[in-house]
């Protein structure tokens, strides 16, 4: 995401934010310190994690080499990034704090969009690590069924990625 989109989200969500406060305040009853507060306890609880996954997107981006980058889920990397962006996203034990900034640290250091769709695609459908809890929730029959389901949308996803916007910076 280039600097000036990343402004304008920002912005627009600050926006939001202070309208919300404000008709917090205006509709009175303390919804407006209740929620400021509210706000303050997720900040407290998430804020740690935050700082930690972007110190892990910043190392892999610092100590994974380029070329290394470029050759498993870079350009000409094919069906082979691909694939290897789904087993990396199913295998991502981690919510959106991490995810999101290792995709964001592997695309600025060459990484192409199909093996990063994929990557998305399969730590949102398939990730592993919230298997178990799902299994002893749903039961093995739905997880199943859901499992085979979105199991080919990963690669398919990344494919018309690559395929649709190639290699982009």
């Amino acid at each position: 995401m280039k600097d000036t989109n990343l402004i304008v989200i920002t912005l627009l969500f600050g926006l939001a934010a202070a309208a919300m406060v404000a008709y917090g305040y205006v509709k009175g009853g303390g919804q407006g310190a209740l929620g400021i507060k509210l706000a303050a306890t997720n900040l407290g609880r998430v804020l740690p994690l935050l700082i930690f996954a972007f110190i892990i997107a910043g190392m892999v981006q610092a100590l994974v080499p380029q070329d290394l980058i470029a050759h498993w889920v870079g350009e000409g990397s094919g069906w082979r990034g691909i694939m290897v962006g789904t087993v990396a996203g199913a295998m991502t034990p981690a919510g959106p704090f991490v995810s999101f900034p290792i995709a964001a640290a592997l695309l600025k250091a060459g990484a192409c969009v199909g093996p990063l769709v994929a990557f998305l695609t399969a730590w949102m459908l398939l990730s592993v690590s919230r298997i178990p809890i799902e299994l002893g929730i749903l039961g093995w029959k739905l997880t199943l069924i859901r499992v085979a389901c979105c199991f080919f949308v990963p690669p398919v996803a990344g494919w018309l990625a690559w395929r649709v916007f190639g290699c982009y910076e």
